[in-house]
């Protein structure tokens, strides 16, 4: 089969490698649709895999084709998406059903390997069986919902809330898509690229309340549009010193900060800032990952991948809507090295085979 792997760092190659053989307990997935995720770029260009050479790519959907043993074969021909963790089952979490803080995880496509390939081997476990209505391309952005709608979960808005979204990456895009089904109404968006204002726009979020934070003071505007109080929520999806200080900056009194993006540096806070903390009583919380249970649904209240699937199913969200660019197998070094270069405007970008 076909597949891009990682042989080192910066050395990524589309290759002939043998179809991975199913163990006990997985099944053969013929992959339809791969999303690129923005950590898959550092992966590939920055710091390597865990292990090399790897196959990468965690958001991946397709059709089940093969069963190992002890996987009956009622899977076959089924249209399924993939939650890419692995948890070990023995830590503390683990017991407690908290899979996505195991402490000594497996991960498809960057512990072992994943869906940037014509076919991968997943554990019957991780897989979720798509409703009919459901597109592969959308299906593969079950991960990135998900994480969107675990970080959403950790701070409970409210329908009268005023939330922050700063950041319109594909989490922050995500998120403000799930406030709006939530029936959040007084959403306020930061972001600093024209084409995002747009996107923020066509999901229905007013002119007014786009933030251009390029050539506006961003606490200024939330507080103009806050009475001076501050946000009662704030999505911090940037990740870096700057934005994570103004987040909490921003915020109202007992106000709740939701750390979204991944770090590009250290983090420090100012002596103000971590006053604000304190005497504002702030509850700042972090998110990674999303919360499952298992294909059998057991817990799908508190089940992310779940209730995404009902959302998709019902025509509640179009995450869709956000794919910029789509590939064939032998063309996605094209998206790697435009998210690499940041060569042209992207959202989401999509293989197709």
């Amino acid at each position: 089969m076909k597949a891009w792997v990682l042989h080192d760092i910066g050395k990524i190659t589309l290759d002939e490698v043998s179809v991975p053989q199913p163990a006990a307990g997985e099944v053969l997935l013929k992959v339809h649709a791969a999303g690129i995720c923005g950590s898959d770029i550092p992966r590939i260009y920055d710091t390597g895999a865990h292990s090399m050479p790897l196959i990468p790519g965690h958001e991946f959907a397709g059709e089940v084709v093969g069963v190992g043993a002890e996987v009956k074969d009622a899977w076959i021909g089924k249209r399924v998406g993939v939650f890419p963790l692995i948890p070990c089952r023995e830590c503390r979490p683990c017991s407690e059903r908290r899979y996505e803080m195991c402490r000594s995880y497996s991960y498809l496509g960057s512990r072992r390997d994943g869906g940037f390939a014509e076919y991968v081997a997943v554990p019957e476990w991780n897989l979720i069986e798509l409703a009919d209505n459901v597109a592969y391309e959308e299906a593969a952005m079950s991960e990135p919902m998900a994480v969107a709608v675990h970080a959403i979960r950790r701070v409970q808005p409210e329908t009268s809330d005023t939330v922050v979204v700063c950041g319109l990456g594909t989490i922050g895009e995500l998120i403000v898509m799930f406030l709006i089904d939530m029936g959040i109404k007084n959403i306020l968006v930061v972001g600093n690229k024209d084409f995002q204002r747009q996107s923020a726009l066509k999901m229905g979020i007013c002119a007014d309340n786009f933030c251009d934070s390029r050539n506006t003071d961003v606490k200024k505007w939330i507080m103009e549009r806050t009475g001076g109080y501050g946000a009662d929520v704030v999505f911090e999806c940037v990740g870096n010193r700057t934005t994570v200080e103004q987040a909490v900056d921003v915020a109202a009194p007992a106000g709740r900060v939701c750390m979204v993006g991944n770090p590009h540096s250290d983090m420090e806070f100012a002596r103000d800032i971590y006053w604000k903390i304190l005497r504002h009583q702030l509850v700042v919380t972090g998110t990674w990952n999303s919360a499952y249970y298992g294909s059998d649904a057991a817990d799908s209240e508190r089940d992310d991948w779940h209730y995404v699937q009902k959302r998709l199913a019902g025509g509640a969200v179009h995450p869709a809507e956000l794919i910029t660019h789509r590939y064939g197998i032998d063309e996605l070094e094209k998206g790697f090295e435009i998210m690499h270069g940041k060569t042209e405007d992207y959202v989401k970008l999509m293989m197709k085979l």
